[in-house]
């Protein structure tokens, strides 16, 4: 019995720290939001900032908009289904994204040429051209346009 009681009292005490803990939050959220926020903002980074992170990512940099063209140009060239119409930035992030695994996995190829599809969603959404013939055109149309030098 004593160890109910016990056991009793601590579930209260759990019950009513919840309790209080959540009347503190609305207070604290209510005094916060009436009052100016005094810290300062985070600093927006700089290009060369973003440009030294992606490079640490093993990320190329940003194409030139003649470079994003001619990328964009080559995977139409082989299916103009593969750039969604409309996404041409996630086109783009994506081919820089396969960047960094052609920088990190140089020497398989057939693993490259795998995730390319995926990378891509041509195994989701294009079966009918997931071949290893569409993903090698495409990472090489990658490698060609967006990281030569990796």
């Amino acid at each position: 019995m004593a160890g109910f009681g016990c056991l009793g009292v601590l579930a209260f005490l759990v019950v009513v720290g919840i309790i209080a803990s959540s009347a503190d939050d609305g207070d604290d959220k209510k005094k916060n939001s009436a009052a100016p926020s005094s810290s300062p903002s985070t600093p927006a980074l700089t290009d060369e900032q973003r440009a030294s992170i992606a490079a640490a990512a093993g990320l190329p940099p940003e194409p030139d908009i003649a470079t994003r063209k001619a990328y964009l140009d080559a995977l139409n060239a082989i299916d103009p289904r593969i750039a969604k119409k409309g996404k041409d930035d996630q086109t783009v992030d994506r081919g820089r994204n396969q960047c960094s695994s052609i920088k990190n996995t140089p020497s398989d190829r057939d693993k490259l040429i795998q995730q390319t599809l995926e990378r891509f969603t041509i195994t989701t959404r294009l079966p009918d051209i997931a071949t290893p013939q569409t993903g090698t055109k495409v990472l090489d149309a990658v490698h060609t346009h967006l990281c030569p030098t990796f």
